[in-house]
């Protein structure tokens, strides 16, 4: 589990492609400060686990279903990614409940200026917008955000100048592509709902919810 906080941006160093998968080598610092083979760092908001690790960087693998899914196809070496740990249970939860499991991949199709912040405006993927609510949680590129005005195919999300200069994101521009995990309540609401059909919106508003 993970807060959508990104902690430093790392850098590709290495990729070799297999079949269908991918095996980076990222260099890093921070979040190899107490890290082990076989935890969890999230890399543009992909949960990969780590396999190998020295002090300067770490290797994992990409399978071919996230491979698909996310935006890792796209990386090159030297590429800056976005980097968190898996957040531990005595942590400060600053975000949002991300898992780091990409529902898809957005377009970014305009961007502007707003005194301090920037706000960025992204195509998604129809089957997606049931879950983008106004003031709603998303995770772009593994950064934890709120989402400020919902389009038929399109929501925007506005960066303060701390995300913008501590994450990805804020370098990204009009046509760049980015990794997109809507928001994990929403989702088990909708499994749950569908699962119990007398569970409906006129239940949950009369119980409170």
């Amino acid at each position: 589990m993970f807060t959508g906080i990104i902690e430093e941006i790392g850098h590709v160093k290495a990729i070799r492609r297999k079949p269908q998968a991918l095996e980076l080598t990222i260099s890093c610092s921070v979040v190899l400060e107490d890290v082990k083979r076989g935890d969890s760092i999230a890399v543009n908001g992909v949960c990969l686990t780590v396999s190998e690790f020295d002090s300067r960087q770490f290797i994992a693998d990409v399978i071919p279903e996230t491979v698909q899914s996310s935006t890792m196809a796209d990386l090159r070496t030297g590429s800056p990614v976005n980097l968190e740990r898996a957040m531990a249970a005595n942590g400060r939860f600053g975000g949002h409940f991300v898992n780091g499991h990409i529902d898809g991949i957005g377009t970014i199709r305009a961007v502007r200026s707003d005194s301090i912040a920037v706000t960025k405006t992204i195509e998604v993927d129809p089957s997606l917008m049931k879950y983008m609510m106004l003031k709603g949680s998303v995770a772009i590129d593994g950064t934890s955000l709120t989402i400020f005005d919902v389009g038929r195919t399109t929501i925007s999300i506005s960066l303060i100048p701390t995300t913008q200069e501590d994450s990805l994101l804020g370098r990204k521009g009009i046509g760049d592509k980015v990794n997109i995990e809507c928001d994990l309540l929403a989702k088990y609401t909708e499994r749950t709902m569908e699962a119990k059909p007398g569970l409906t919106r006129g239940f949950l508003a009369e119980h409170g919810f």
